[in-house]
């Protein structure tokens, strides 16, 4: 799993960042009150939360960005529990046994495609406390290797290996016993061939098989990144050649870059195998990774703005190379004509002659870069609050996006 962190300071001076702690809040608070509950009582959790965020906002000033804001807030989380374990231990009480704590399936892949799935309570007691640390920290309180590795004090690789030494532990040990279950990708995709699709049997095969390493080897990195797990199932429709699949969706004029779309859970596109004039086998794979980050996007939220969705799914498959953006938006950017966050909701074809995917793209990257990913996460459930998250109105933002692009 791995992502961009925001490792350099997100506020620009103390007021803004007292300021944005709201937002912060409600991003993280459900997080760290899951670690009380674990560590220390389910009981407490809600009162030690609301101390620690309080404590947070006291010592702002010392938040001198050089680690992601959250994992400085968890320190003072971790010293809480310690100041509890010293308090109980003079009352001469036992500390809350996390290994009680209610039972729940965590997975992890293992191969190409395939994850097994273990109940975590049996799993916790067979573990030392470093390594259990770590397990509850990725999956009661939903952290990334980054974070856990801020947390903790080790290198991002080496929580990994003892993540994943771990749990290949824990599959042999628990195998016997029926707590461990194997489970593929398939569990969350499934393909359906749709008309006369062409290619032998074994390409088609093949086009299957590529899909799911595509999406698997992306889907839990980029769901943990936006802290959303999908909760249904995604059936995906494979259209033997770009005419067939045009016409399906009744777009028989359409453009020939146009590959692929969904509607709800179902993913409806073209076969790599046939991909048209414009995309090649691997660009209909990246371009089913955009599809399914801006499917992720809309369960999060079906407000969220068009550039936001389109910006992420370009983001995070990576379709388009930094030449070809910089190549295809300079003349826009020359005669500045950069389109506005209105422009960039328009759900017509008129979207590629604007270069919206590029310009969605450089939005979100911008975002990303200057204020991190807690922002960006913050943006995609409030789209439209920009004051609140950025300090500056909408058009303040969209021209720091484009003073940032033209430099």
């Amino acid at each position: 799993m791995s992502g961009a962190h925001d490792s350099n300071p997100v506020y620009p001076d103390e007021q803004n960042r007292i300021t944005s702690f709201e937002s912060t809040y409600e991003l993280h608070r459900q997080r760290i009150c899951k670690y009380f509950s674990l560590k220390l009582n389910p009981m407490v959790a809600d009162d030690l939360t609301q101390q620690v965020f309080l404590k947070a906002v006291e010592n702002i000033h010392s938040f001198k960005g050089k680690s992601n804001l959250f994992t400085w807030i968890f320190k003072i989380a971790q010293n809480t529990v310690k100041n509890e374990y010293r308090r109980l231990s003079r009352k001469k009480e036992t500390p809350y046994d996390y290994t009680q704590y209610e039972s729940q399936s965590i997975s992890l892949e293992f191969t190409k495609y395939v994850d097994f799935r273990i109940d975590i309570g049996v799993a916790l007691k067979k573990l030392d406390d470093i390594d259990q640390e770590i397990i509850a920290l990725r999956f009661f309180v939903d952290c990334t290797l980054f974070e856990i590795s801020k947390i903790v004090g080790m290198r991002e690789s080496a929580v990994k290996n003892r993540l994943y030494r771990s749990l290949e532990k824990l599959k042999k040990e628990l195998k016997e016993w029926g707590d461990v279950t194997i489970m593929s990708i398939q569990d969350l995709i499934s393909i359906v061939n749709k008309g006369d699709n062409a290619g032998t049997n074994n390409h088609l095969k093949k086009v299957h098989h590529d899909l799911f390493v595509e999406l698997n080897n992306n889907v839990e990195r980029i769901s943990s990144k936006y802290n959303y797990h999908p909760t249904q199932k995604v059936v995906i429709e494979l259209y033997p050649d770009l005419p067939t699949f045009h016409q399906a969706l009744g777009e028989a004029d359409a453009p020939n870059w146009f590959m692929g779309t969904y509607e709800g859970n179902i993913f409806k596109i073209v076969s790599p195998l046939n991909p048209g004039p414009e995309h090649t086998y691997e660009s209909i794979l990246k371009g089913t990774l955009h599809l399914f980050t801006m499917w992720l996007i809309s369960e999060i939220n079906p407000k969220a703005s068009k550039w936001i969705r389109q910006g992420i799914g370009g983001y995070e498959a990576k379709l388009m190379t930094q030449d070809y953006i910089k190549e295809s938006t300079e003349e826009a950017i020359r005669n500045k004509v950069i389109p506005t966050f209105e422009q960039l909701d328009d759900d017509t074809w008129n979207f590629d002659t604007m270069k919206g995917f590029q310009f969605s793209y450089m939005f979100v990257e911008f975002v990303i870069e200057q204020y991190g990913i807690e922002i960006l996460n913050n943006v995609i459930r409030n789209p439209q609050d920009f004051n609140r998250i950025f300090h500056c109105s909408e058009m303040e933002l969209h021209k720091k996006m484009v003073d940032y692009i033209e430099k």
